[in-house]
């Protein structure tokens, strides 16, 4: 099975850390947040890894090369320009079975063979991997009825939702809706494809993940993996290898 790995964005809300370094290859106890990543989905079954590039691409290959450091197969596909979060999918070869996709700065203990048997099982053309997170506003909501007329007041609510984790499974027939050498987001693409009579699945997860798009998220992230990185690794051997830069 294949995994797509988007690497290619210049991780703007970490500046300045991401201005030096690829978000991927960001720290989280004595690996790059990547390499966790890298490992969870090798115990999957994954066995040959896509990592789409751009931003200081030179960096992540010499970090990861071929993969053989890890036990797996890494290949690379360039972006000329920026492509969006599925856009870069049209430039990869052989992507003629089920993969998975994913953002390459999520950290999480979510059991990836177990996301892709609930998308078999839910016959659907995309899954989503989803996690629910409260939001709190931390002001008093109005409520308008019209223009100007109040009909009622809410202090300091908190509004619950579903939110994409930024892993997804595909089948190969979703990409004939991708638009090739088009910056292309995710968000247009499950539009379209709801639109036009296509399943989308959601899958709920319940378990641990954050995303490393904030300083403060990156920071707890860190002291997550210090405490639970045996379930993070899923019981790997811990003396894991870095490959020489």
């Amino acid at each position: 099975m294949k995994a797509v790995i988007l690497a290619g964005g210049k991780g703007s809300r970490l500046a300045p850390y991401t201005k030096v370094i690829p978000k991927p290859l960001m720290p989280i106890g004595d690996m790059p947040i990547l390499e966790v990543l890298l490992h969870q989905i090798k115990h999957a079954g994954v066995d040959e890894i896509i990592l789409t590039v751009g931003h200081m691409a030179a960096l992540l290959r010499a970090f990861f090369q071929d993969g053989k450091q890890l036990g797996t197969r890494i290949r690379y596909s360039y972006e000329k320009f920026p492509l969006g979060t599925v856009g870069p999918l049209t430039l990869i070869d052989g992507l003629d079975e089920t993969f998975l996709v994913m953002n390459g700065d999520v950290l999480t203990d979510l059991d990836f063979a177990d996301l892709v048997a609930f998308h078999r099982q839910e016959q659907a053309l995309v899954t989503i991997a989803m996690y629910h997170r409260p939001v709190k506003i931390d002001l008093g909501v109005i409520q308008l009825s019209g223009k100007h007329n109040v009909v009622g007041y809410i202090e300091k609510p908190t509004y619950d939702f579903q939110v994409s984790m930024g892993i997804y499974v595909f089948e190969p027939a979703a990409l004939k809706y991708i638009p090739e050498n088009t910056y292309y987001d995710f968000p247009t693409l499950i539009l379209s494809l709801l639109e036009k009579g296509e399943k989308v699945a959601g899958y709920p997860f319940q378990g641990y993940w954050q995303d490393l798009g904030r300083a403060d998220d990156y920071e707890q992230a860190i002291q997550d993996f210090e405490s639970m990185r045996n379930i993070f690794l899923k019981g790997e051997d811990n003396e894991l290898a870095h490959p020489a830069i």
